[in-house]
């Protein structure tokens, strides 16, 4: 059996607030590489309910941050539609990212019947 280690190391300031995430992984090539967001989701089986970490350093752009989160949402449609093979539900997961990308200016809106509901 191969194990895997990911391993993320934040620097933060006197106010504990995050100045710098370096994170690396054992299968990569890369030794470390440095990022200003991080969103982890974690499932607990035993209590059935998701544990997250949320961190951003005081870098993170304002528009850095709408784009992290749309992308974020449409990577979940798609994770989510592997996982479970629901194509309605990820579809309207797809239609939400698509809303609210127009409504922070960070698509144009989408005419294409597909996305319609």
């Amino acid at each position: 059996m191969k194990k895997s280690e990911i391993k993320f190391t934040v620097t933060r300031d006197d106010k504990k607030v995050p100045e710098k995430i370096d994170w690396s992984a054992s299968d990569t090539q890369k030794q470390t590489a440095a990022v200003n967001a991080v969103m982890i989701a974690l499932w607990d089986g035993e209590e059935r309910n998701t544990l997250r970490i949320d961190l951003w350093t005081k870098s993170m752009m304002k528009e850095d941050m709408k784009k992290f989160y749309h992308q974020s949402l449409l990577f979940m449609a798609d994770n989510f539609e592997r996982a479970t093979g629901d194509v309605e539900a990820s579809q309207a997961m797809r239609n939400f990212a698509q809303m609210l990308g127009e409504k922070m200016n960070l698509v144009m809106e989408n005419k294409f019947t597909a996305l319609k509901e």
